[in-house]
């Protein structure tokens, strides 16, 4: 069986060239970057020139990138850094968006529950849309930072970061704000400045670079406590031993990504709308989740009335077609989607989500098959469920 991989939100195959560029730092250039001796400046030059070749392709200072594990983490530095840093001095409010991912929507619970935080929680419109109006609404004297994310991880529903960052400062001018950026590199352009942010979390594993490391950008005069202590690097933002080649695959990455982001968005964009429009005409009464956002291209999110998420998944799995019901994060659980249900979707409906997520290695041909394979299996778990419910009991 030949497989259809429509899970690249989830994660991206490396690049060879981005594999290349890596290999001499997993083999032979082994120095830890810290170390004075030839070898760790040789390490010490590769996450040097990394950081300038990412910085580059932001359009920010190599000063302002600080190398992370993850995505994830990126997001928790963010949070917490600024809470631990600015919280007595400014307050202690911080306003997320519904519709963010769990690396920073947990995190905020969390600080709540615990309390160490305040926290209100911005909704989103039937279209996964986030108003800068109301996210300014929310915010008051006592806001320390506000996050909402770029590119929706589920929808793809693309947010105006620009406008929601200038109405926040201008109800608050000290308030901060950070943008969750990881589905946004390689599909629209990225650049902090422009988008009038505070701080932003990037991951190269989305980017087809490898896995185990991310970034947060943080503006110039920005400061925040550090969440790992010891050794002061990353300008005393994140102590650890720097992971230089996957730091090195991150820059080699970047680069790639912006060289063909314009073809592939273009391309992948036509790819969806035809698996969309496929699936609609075969399964009805299909919902297009988020149809009406601006959306980035690699993404085509439905909703089935009838049909569970996690069974859905396990029969395209059998089919070979691998597939979402929103953030491989929290896939595993058969849970209905934050996401849907903050669009306002009951949890019949949130709890059939599919997302299905395009990539480079994507061909027609496997849109096509694709579309064929979740309308039989959509339409084969409803006979099974009209068995099951006609059955006696």
């Amino acid at each position: 069986m030949t497989r259809i991989h429509l899970d690249h939100a989830a994660t991206t195959p490396l690049a060879p060239q981005v594999l290349e560029e890596m290999l001499p730092y997993l083999t032979t250039t082994q120095g830890n970057p810290s170390s004075v001796h030839a070898s760790g400046r040789a390490a010490r030059s590769a996450v040097d020139a990394a950081r300038d070749r990412i910085a580059a392709a932001l359009g920010c200072a190599q000063r302002e990138i600080v190398f992370t594990g993850s995505g994830t983490e990126a997001d928790n530095l963010a949070l917490r850094g600024v809470l631990e840093r600015w919280g007595a001095e400014r307050g202690r409010h911080l306003v997320v968006s519904a519709i963010e991912h769990d690396a920073v929507l947990e995190t905020a619970h969390h600080l709540a529950d615990t309390g160490l935080a305040a926290l209100t929680v911005a909704g989103c419109d039937r279209e996964c849309r986030v108003s800068p109006d109301a996210v300014a609404a929310a915010v008051t004297p006592e806001t320390v930072l506000v996050s909402v994310m770029f590119v929706n991880n589920e929808t793809g529903a693309v947010q105006d970061i620009g406008a929601i960052a200038e109405a926040v400062h201008r109800r608050n001018p000290d308030a901060l704000v950070h943008t969750d950026a990881v589905q946004a590199l390689g599909r629209l352009p990225v650049h902090p400045g422009a988008l009038g942010v505070d701080l932003l979390s990037l991951s190269a594993h989305k980017i087809y670079g490898p896995k185990g490391v991310g970034a947060l950008w943080v503006r110039h005069g920005v400061a925040l406590a550090a969440q790992t202590t010891g050794g002061g690097q990353e300008r005393n933002r994140r102590s650890a031993t720097e992971n230089v080649a996957g730091i090195v695959g991150f820059a080699a990455a970047a680069e790639l990504a912006e060289r063909v982001r314009s073809d592939e968005s273009r391309r992948q964009a036509g790819l969806c709308a035809r698996l969309t429009t496929a699936v609609c005409q075969r399964v009805p009464d299909a919902i297009v989740t988020a149809a009406g956002a601006v959306r980035a291209a690699g993404f085509a999110s439905f909703a089935f009335p009838g049909v569970r998420s996690d069974v859905l998944l396990a029969t395209l799995d059998m089919d070979g077609v691998e597939a979402s019901a929103g953030s491989a994060c929290g896939s595993g659980a058969p849970l209905p989607s934050h996401v849907l249900r903050a669009m306002g979707y009951p949890d019949g409906l949130a709890a059939g989500a599919l997302r299905c997520s395009t990539g480079r290695s994507t061909t027609l041909a496997q849109i096509d098959a694709a579309a064929v394979v979740i309308a039989d299996a959509v339409a084969r778990m409803r006979v099974r469920a009209g068995a099951a419910t006609a059955a006696p009991g």
